[in-house]
């Protein structure tokens, strides 16, 4: 199932783009890419702001900062290094959050087993802020399994390969 905002049901509510709202360490975010496009930016205000933000406005506001060049993004007052494990795990907070969702658990859950894939997404961490296997495997852990672990492996700053098994 290739999941993304313009195929049908469950994918596109499965999107980073879907309205479904959550909180993460106090802060609303309306969706997931609203919050995805916030670590790009080190104000914490701006960050807040940008959480508020659903789909295409939340991607818009995200385009252009380079972040690439540094390697590095930034959440409620901290840095993070793109290829950190405290990075995967601040996704996995976040995602974990976003599994208090109700909308959101629904469609996950009507993915009925089917293999999560994101065609258009990306692959290498450095260009992305969500690889597409960060993204499938993250969706399948929460649907097979539940929450996401805490505490993940040190990684010795190699890219990571989260199939959580």
């Amino acid at each position: 199932m290739d999941i993304g905002s313009g195929n049908g049901y469950p994918s596109a509510s499965l999107s980073n783009f879907a309205p479904h709202p959550f909180e993460i360490d106090g802060v609303k975010c309306n969706s997931m890419e609203g919050f995805l496009q916030s670590l790009k930016f080190e104000s914490i205000d701006m960050q807040r702001y940008v959480c508020t933000l659903v789909g295409k406005a939340a991607k818009k506001k995200g385009r252009g900062k380079n972040w690439q060049q540094k390697q590095e993004l930034y959440w409620n007052g901290n840095k993070f290094k793109r290829s950190s494990n405290e990075y995967q795990q601040l996704l996995n907070r976040a995602y974990n959050c976003l599994f208090k969702n109700e909308g959101f658990v629904k469609a996950l859950r009507a993915t009925n087993g089917a293999t999560l894939e994101h065609s258009i997404g990306k692959n290498k961490q450095s260009e992305t802020v969500l690889t597409r296997q960060e993204f499938c495997s993250r969706l399948t852990y929460l649907r097979d399994k539940g929450e996401l672990p805490e505490e993940l492996p040190k990684n010795n700053n190699k890219e990571l390969d989260l199939k959580f098994e």
